[in-house]
């Protein structure tokens, strides 16, 4: 087994003034991990008041389509304005969006404040991206990464927590209050802490087609659900993935591009660690998105230990990526390969566990899934970078967000699909749509898993002569 190297210590990591950059940056993941764990947490209140389970995916979906359109201007916008500015102004439009959603009277307001919030978003983490990017030497990627992923450690333990107590005392309005005022104290943060000259680079222009068309994709899958017959459900997912295929292929002769040129060809290693990120974002969705109200519904949790349950998935996550986010480069497609498997068998899992089993074995099923992350997502982040040439590095930090938050709100919007469809809609989950929606969200991100476990073992492990001449893995 290859030892770990003594120049990625932590030590020299956070040397060289990083350490400031590199808490501003916790901080900008720190917002996007609470705001999920909390909203994941309240979302059955939400609906309670303001109506629509049915929207239930939207409100996910809707957010992450806002990160899209943030993320795919990040770089643009870090070059003309510069970092600091740029986030200055994000966690400004972030703390909009959440005042929207805050005072919003209906459904429709506060969806309109989860886009807002994610636009703001997605210019907090794709200028963060970029500042790993610009920041730290490739040899501090893999552990930049789970070090960032230990923030969503913090959350998984606060995140519920705040959800839940503001759900108890009767007043989920009051999350979006508080999210308000850390978004500002962010935008006062960057001014402090970023330096004046810190810009990225120029990436040639907006990607506004490929970017439509995503979020047109993103539209069609989420308005499946809605349509009450079978065929057009299955005509609009189909459409919806039509089109997420055609912004991929536009993208790698559009003079503007959101990805790097080959990062849909998934015989380069590059393109494959692109397809296993996407398609393991869009597989696992279903338990942020329905768990706390199947739980609720099923099992008589309550909102707090229902947030809690979701928690440790995310909890998983950050243990296991820091327990492997030293192994050698050999050992790193293995362990991004593994990790594909342990969704699938994590998927399986929760279609029953969810649905049959007591609480304690869909906690265990979570952790899988989120050590299946955990092990696989630091790496795939890692091998995008390392992988672009010097001309394409700021694309492909950038572009990681963009994977993300697109894999996020196309799972997010085949979920609310999936869940109307089984039944669930109105303002309470009663118990027969809850099984049938326990059983049909897990079950639809198979396919999208297994496509994850296609495109991780086509990625190339090291030979031991390759490590030793010096090649790019």
């Amino acid at each position: 087994m290859d030892g770990p190297d003594p120049d990625t210590s932590w030590h020299d990591l956070l040397g060289e003034g990083r350490l400031a950059r590199f808490a501003l940056i916790c901080l900008g993941v720190w917002l996007n991990a609470a705001d999920a764990l909390v909203v994941a947490t309240i979302m059955p209140s939400v609906g309670a008041e303001l109506g629509g389970l049915a929207w239930f995916g939207w409100a996910t979906a809707g957010f992450f389509t806002g990160s899209i359109l943030a993320g795919a201007t990040a770089g643009r916008l870090s070059m003309v304005f510069g970092l600091r500015r740029a986030m200055a102004w994000a966690g400004i439009l972030y703390a909009l969006g959440c005042l929207v959603s805050a005072m919003a009277p209906s459904i429709g307001l506060f969806l309109a404040g989860r886009l807002v919030q994610g636009v703001g978003a997605g210019w907090i983490i794709g200028f963060a991206h970029v500042a790993i990017g610009l920041v730290f030497p490739k040899r501090h990627l893999a552990r930049t990464f789970a070090a960032v992923a230990s923030v969503w450690g913090a959350a998984t333990l606060v995140g519920p927590l705040l959800g839940g107590l503001f759900v108890q005392a009767g007043d989920w309005r009051g999350v979006f209050w508080l999210f308000a005022v850390q978004a500002l104290a962010f935008a006062a943060a960057a001014v402090w802490l970023l330096e004046r000259e810190a810009r990225g680079e120029d990436q040639g222009g907006v990607p506004a087609l490929q970017v439509g068309l995503i979020v047109l994709a993103v539209a069609a899958i989420a308005a499946s659900g809605l349509t009450g017959l079978a065929w057009r459900a299955a005509a609009l997912g189909l459409a919806g993935v039509g089109l997420l295929g055609a912004a991929v292929r536009l993208d790698a002769r559009a003079p503007a591009n959101l990805f790097p040129r080959r990062a849909a060809d998934i015989s380069t290693a590059q393109g494959a660690a692109y397809g296993a990120m996407l398609a393991m974002c869009v597989a696992g969705m279903a338990l942020v998105t329905f768990g706390p109200a199947i739980l609720q519904a099923l099992h008589g949790l309550s909102p707090l230990a229902a947030g809690y349950v979701i928690g440790a998935e995310t909890l998983s996550w950050t243990i296991s990526a820091l327990l492997v986010s030293r192994a050698g480069p050999r050992w790193q497609v293995l362990w991004i390969r593994v990790g594909t498997l342990a969704l699938v068998a994590a998927l399986v899992w929760l279609t029953f566990a969810l649905r049959d089993g007591p609480p304690a074995m869909v906690v265990a099923a979570a952790l899988l899934q989120g050590a299946g992350f955990g092990v696989a997502f630091g790496f795939l982040c890692q091998m995008i970078i390392a992988q672009a040439s010097d001309a394409e590095r700021a694309v492909a930090s950038s572009s990681i967000a963009a994977v993300q938050q697109t894999g996020a709100a196309v799972g997010a919007a085949l979920v609310g699909a999936v869940a109307t469809l089984a039944g669930a809609s109105g303002h309470v989950l009663s118990v027969p749509a809850a099984r049938m929606t326990a059983m049909w969200i897990f079950a639809a991100g198979l396919p999208a898993a297994a496509l994850a476990i296609f495109c991780a073992f086509r990625l190339p492990v090291p030979s031991a002569s390759a490590l030793s001449s010096g090649s790019p893995r």
